[in-house]
């Protein structure tokens, strides 16, 4: 399976350190603004980021089992879990919020910066199913959703989007979602499809379709493409995250490869 390598792990702990200084500078007012994850406002948010934290250090260092039953749905036990913490996290003050963020957010870097970016770690499902990934990749994925949530409390309380050089790491993480959302379509061995996320840390991508499935090709395919789909760098982060407010791609070519594009998910639940 061909991978475009991001070394995500330099860029957690400015991330983290974007996070805490965007929450020290919000009005009382601004943590009950909604955001786009639905029924959730900027504390809820804030809450869940902080679940994230606290729920990587005790998995990931602490080896600490956590997971759904035997049979369980992944996605559905994952969605209870998560509006369950922050039902309780809305007893923690915007204040405390922001301490403990910083405190679990410093425990998660200290874990990473012990492993092997490049041994195989679990899989990420939505890039390769229920193969091992590389580790690198899982980081990459932990930073994407740090991103993604910090993201939305920047929308929803009016405060400028972090910068290209934030935003192009998740882009091209979440581009590996893209074969999966073409595993249901069957074109000939070659066939390519381009995926152009425009703006600030954007790009193209391209995915080929070789015996064993589609998958991206790093050497950027110069064969022309059957489906070419676009949108904006903005567009492609909510299109990724199952927001209902992403804008429709605009397209050429097949229109099932394009159909099949619109469907990308590179989150759980």
């Amino acid at each position: 399976m061909a991978l475009l390598r991001v070394d995500a792990r330099p860029l957690v702990p400015r991330l983290r350190a974007e996070l805490a200084a965007l929450l020290a500078g919000l009005p009382g007012g601004d943590w009950a603004h909604p955001t786009a994850c639905p029924g959730w406002s900027v504390h809820d948010v804030a809450a869940h980021l902080l679940g994230v934290e606290l729920g990587n250090v005790s998995v990931r260092r602490d080896h600490w089992g956590l997971g759904p039953g035997d049979g369980e749905d992944l996605d559905a036990w994952l969605n209870r879990f998560n509006e369950q913490w922050v039902d309780a996290a809305r007893r923690i003050s915007p204040a405390l919020l922001i301490e403990l963020i910083d405190m679990a957010g410093l425990r998660f870097e200290e874990h990473l910066a012990t492993l092997d970016l490049d041994a195989a770690g679990a899989p990420v499902p939505w890039a390769t199913g229920s193969d091992p990934a590389p580790v690198w990749l899982d980081v990459a994925r932990e930073y994407m959703e740090r991103y993604v949530h910090q993201h939305q409390i920047r929308q929803a309380t009016g405060r400028p989007a972090l910068g290209a050089a934030f935003t192009a790491p998740v882009l091209t993480t979440a581009a590996h979602a893209l074969p999966r959302a073409l595993d249901q379509v069957t074109r000939p061995i070659g066939t390519v499809v381009t995926f152009t996320a425009e703006g600030e840390g954007g790009g193209t991508w391209h995915v080929v379709r070789f015996p064993a499935g589609w998958e991206l090709d790093p050497a950027q395919s110069a064969s022309p493409a059957a489906c070419q789909a676009r949108t904006t760098a903005a567009g492609a982060l909510k299109l990724y995250v199952r927001d209902p407010s992403a804008p429709p791609l605009t397209w050429h070519g097949d229109r099932e490869l394009a159909d099949a594009l619109a469907g990308v998910k590179a989150v759980l639940g």
